[in-house]
């Protein structure tokens, strides 16, 4: 490739890598923010009403039905009608979820706007998967996928620490207000800058429009096979990737219910376990900071042994660590372990939506990566809710530990089950296309 195209494609690359990770920054800022809000909504009924711990549980996993839907919604449309719409449609709609919740004055007002955001947080999740698995150069995949995936866990230390500088200045609906900031900060940038996928125009038979963008934007293009079976959900449920689906899903939904459960429940076990209010938040930020760091470090490891083997090993790390965490280890061992935590948990699911992304072929891409966000977020709903039981029940936090812990190692042993896959992508040129490598 000519320097110039090689120019254009790590601008290209760029944009969508950096594009990707701010929008998903809101998402795992959507995700820990209630978190940080829970024990002043718990503590004070003049925010929203009364609220038990079994109630706020539930209530944090109404987020997490709107992300189902909408996840399962990106996935029926975006292998059909594009990768770019959805993601610009959706950063508009997460924007007024927010802003909207912001302004509730009751429970189920409040239930409602936290759905709506969810539609908006699934269908980004769902979509940026794809996007960057047709952008990124071979052997880069798995370490930009971890980047823009990051970008949740980032998003998460953003939350808590804007609830642990702010939170006092400007309330719990002030923190949701910044939450709606993507409308204007990020959705301008992203109708600029952010291009359609020369991969999936090529897929659907647009190659005039497809060469045109690979030549505009540097991005080569993968030989695709012509469109002649199922697309999109369809394809799941073929023979060759019917029984993958199921196992993926699987994963997933172990590696969010993790995540959600530890970032909705963890400040309040601290809290429980007799750390004060700021360093029960200070736990949740070194859990998001771990998974940042390990995941990016993991994903270095992936692109060179594979993701599968890498996704079995963190998630039997995080096993370990949550066994740890009760055992009353002194303070600075119980940071760490925490870190672990982190990387085994969020950092987990991170390196699954890599390995999930560069699973299928791009006629089933988005609805891969949908199926497994979507399915992955009924673990998310089940998470907070499996604390708010325990935590209602007095059972604290060892038994909440231990189940998350025997759940990591049930899913170290689905990952194993992984067969290999037969749709590996090749970056092999089309005519007329920007084809030499990069």
């Amino acid at each position: 490739m000519p320097d110039t195209d090689a120019t254009k494609r790590r601008r290209t690359v760029s944009w969508v890598v950096a594009l990707s990770t701010i929008a998903l920054v809101f998402d795992g800022y959507d995700l820990v923010v209630y978190g940080t809000v829970l024990p002043t909504l718990l503590a004070d009924p003049a925010q929203l009403g009364a609220l038990s711990p079994a109630e706020a549980g539930s209530l944090g996993s109404y987020a997490l039905v709107g992300v189902l839907v909408g996840a399962l919604a990106a996935g029926s449309l975006g292998d059909w009608i594009g990768r770019r719409r959805i993601m610009l449609i959706n950063l508009a709609w997460f924007s007024i979820g927010m802003g909207a919740t912001a302004l509730t004055q009751n429970v189920t007002a409040f239930g409602v706007g936290r759905f709506v955001t969810g539609i908006g947080v699934g269908a980004l999740v769902a979509t940026v998967g794809a996007l960057v698995a047709e952008f990124a150069p071979p052997g880069q995949r798995n370490r930009l996928n971890a980047m823009v995936y990051s970008g949740v866990p980032a998003g998460g230390v953003l939350a808590a620490v804007l609830a642990i500088v702010l939170a006092d200045a400007i309330g719990w609906r002030g923190l949701f207000w910044i939450g709606a900031l993507p409308i204007v900060l990020v959705l301008p940038l992203a109708v600029m800058k952010l291009p359609e996928s020369p991969r999936w125009l090529a897929s659907r038979g647009r190659l005039e429009q497809a060469r045109a963008l690979a030549e505009r934007t540097g991005v080569p293009l993968a030989a695709e096979p012509p469109v002649t079976g199922r697309v999109g959900f369809p394809a799941l449920a073929s023979r060759a990737l019917a029984l993958p689906t199921v196992l993926l899903g699987l994963m997933s939904f172990a590696g969010l219910l993790l995540t959600y459960g530890l970032n909705t429940w963890l400040p309040k076990i601290m809290q429980d376990g007799g750390y004060g209010e700021g360093y029960s938040l200070a736990f949740l930020l070194i859990l998001n900071l771990g998974a940042i760091v390990g995941g990016l470090l993991a994903s270095l490891w992936a692109d060179r042994i594979g993701a599968k083997r890498v996704v079995a090993t963190t998630f039997v790390l995080a096993a370990s660590t949550l066994a740890l965490l009760p055992l009353g280890l002194p303070f600075g061992a119980l940071l760490l372990a925490v870190a672990v935590a982190g990387v085994g948990t969020i950092g987990t699911q991170v390196l699954i939506y890599g390995l999930v992304s560069h699973y299928y072929p791009t006629r089933a891409r988005a609805a891969g990566v949908a199926w497994c966000a979507g399915f992955g977020r009924l673990g998310g709903i089940v998470g907070p809710v499996i604390g708010g039981l325990l935590v209602g029940a007095g059972l604290g936090g060892t038994t909440a530990f231990h189940v998350f812990a025997g759940i990591a190692l049930a899913a170290a042993l689905v990952t194993g089950l992984v067969p290999r896959s037969r749709h590996a992508d090749a970056e092999l040129p089309v005519a007329g296309a920007a084809a030499h490598p990069a």
